[in-house]
């Protein structure tokens, strides 16, 4: 049971200097970060639309600590959204924000957040594209759903993200599966208690399940976030069930894992779209990709052994 153990240190400062400080991290890191910088990015985004794929983009980033900061990532994201335009990138590259990034968690966080989220929204809109609002930890899940139900009010194409591991997402994906919702579904990534969410692998899944059939028999547009062969597989079988067309859902993957399953779902017609992240403060994003798979994590392990 690694994975709360490193969800547990992707908070800790100390084993934040640790892990920056290893002489293996730049290579792993690079694995599943696309770049530091917009030009780093770009050329992955312009990669990825020529195979036939899509793309989110976040900018990483959790730990707001000043309102100065929640500004500078509202600008970080019209940044790129003014590159896309550029580029005429905007239809196939959508972003994903986290709300935390934009003040969520400040003295009056919730409307902060909002302030600094709806220019990055009416931006996107304005080149043919979207944001998805990224579910993070149990505790700001009701601000992220407000937020989201208020975008929505002039920005119907607003996408959120539900987890398959809450107990109480069944719920929100049924309230979620209307006309012209766009609804992200992956397992979870944070450490949460066994008093909000499921602790067994398998009750997860389970739960995935339940929750792709709650949003194919809905009105809205699916997202299935998964790398699970099973998963992908029953997902295509609820969809042929629910009589949706290909279009009608999408998978997305994380940049740098299992990329030649990206390219092979989108040679057969599916939508596929790659989660893809930059910036410089990685390291919370770098830590629950390692919690997510025991397989990355001895990737690092070997990484720095046999750099040191």
């Amino acid at each position: 049971m690694l994975g709360p153990v490193i969800l547990a240190a992707s908070r800790s400062d100390k084993m934040r200097r640790f892990v920056s400080a290893a002489p293996g991290t730049k290579q792993v890191v690079d694995r599943f970060i696309a770049g530091e910088t917009v030009d780093q990015v770009i050329p992955i985004v312009k990669d990825a639309t020529a195979k036939g794929l899509e793309v989110t983009l976040d900018v990483v980033g959790e730990d707001i600590t000043t309102v100065e900061q929640s500004h500078a990532a509202r600008d970080a994201y019209l940044e790129l959204i003014g590159r896309l335009k550029e580029l005429g990138l905007g239809e196939r590259a959508e972003m994903s924000v986290k709300l935390s990034m934009f003040g969520q968690a400040l003295e009056g966080g919730h409307e902060l957040a909002l302030a600094n989220v709806r220019p990055v929204v009416e931006a996107a809109a304005a080149i043919g594209t979207t944001v998805t609002l990224d579910a993070e930890d149990h505790t700001t899940l009701d601000s992220m759903f407000a937020i989201h139900e208020e975008l929505r009010k002039d920005f119907p194409r607003t996408g959120c993200v539900i987890q398959a591991y809450l107990f109480r997402t069944e719920d929100d994906a049924r309230r979620l599966a209307a006309a012209g919702s766009r609804v992200r579904i992956v397992k979870g990534a944070y450490k949460e208690p066994a008093s909000v969410a499921y602790q067994d692998k398998a009750e997860i899944d389970k739960a995935f399940v339940r929750i792709i059939k709650i949003l194919m028999a809905g009105e809205g547009y699916p997202m299935i976030g998964s790398h699970d062969p099973r998963l992908i597989a029953i997902t295509q079988d609820l969809a042929r069930q629910a009589g949706r067309k290909l279009d009608e859902y999408e998978f997305q993957m994380l940049y740098g894992i299992r990329s030649e399953e990206h390219v092979r779902l989108a040679a057969e017609g599916h939508r596929m779209r790659v989660y893809t992240a930059y910036g410089t403060d990685w390291y919370g994003y770098f830590m629950r990709r390692l919690a997510e798979k025991p397989a990355n994590l001895l990737f690092f392990a070997r990484s720095i052994l046999t750099k040191g």
